[in-house]
């Protein structure tokens, strides 16, 4: 069975959801965890409007803070499920590549996902994370609706 689930958040309400069942499901078979966020690097060109009215400094330290905020949260959920969790911040310009290396990079045996996070314009020029992540990854993924 798996003893190392990776769960990628972007704190969004499905994506909290998504972490609740995903720390079940651990705690139901035994394993570690891993939580995931990340976080695009500034672009000068973006259609993110933190970027266009940031600048480099102001979007990194928020982007920090609110890493800290989604992780911190998942930290407390497994906490109180006594499920051993270690979170890991990362940025990336494709969220997708940084899921499947920080799986790889921590010997993760599973992914456990939401099937989308945020929506807006960015997610559907750039589209859905989650269907990145099935279609690139050699780890068994696990969807949550």
């Amino acid at each position: 069975m798996y003893k190392h689930i990776l769960i990628p958040t972007d704190g969004s309400a499905l994506a909290t959801t998504a972490v609740k069942q995903g720390l079940d499901f651990a705690k139901a078979i035994g394993a570690d965890v891993t939580a995931l966020t990340v976080h695009e690097p500034f672009h000068l060109f973006s259609l993110e409007t933190e970027m266009v009215t940031d600048t480099p400094e102001i979007y990194k330290k928020q982007a920090k803070a609110e890493a800290k905020a989604i992780l911190d949260k998942v930290e407390t959920l497994a906490k109180a499920r006594g499920v051993t969790c270690h979170a890991i911040d990362a940025e990336h310009d494709h969220p997708y590549e940084a899921i499947i290396q920080t799986a790889k990079k921590n010997k993760c045996d599973l992914i456990a996902m939401a099937s989308h996070g945020r929506g807006g314009v960015s997610a559907i020029l750039i589209g859905s994370e989650t269907q990145k992540v099935l279609a690139h990854s050699g780890i068994p993924v696990l969807v949550y609706r």
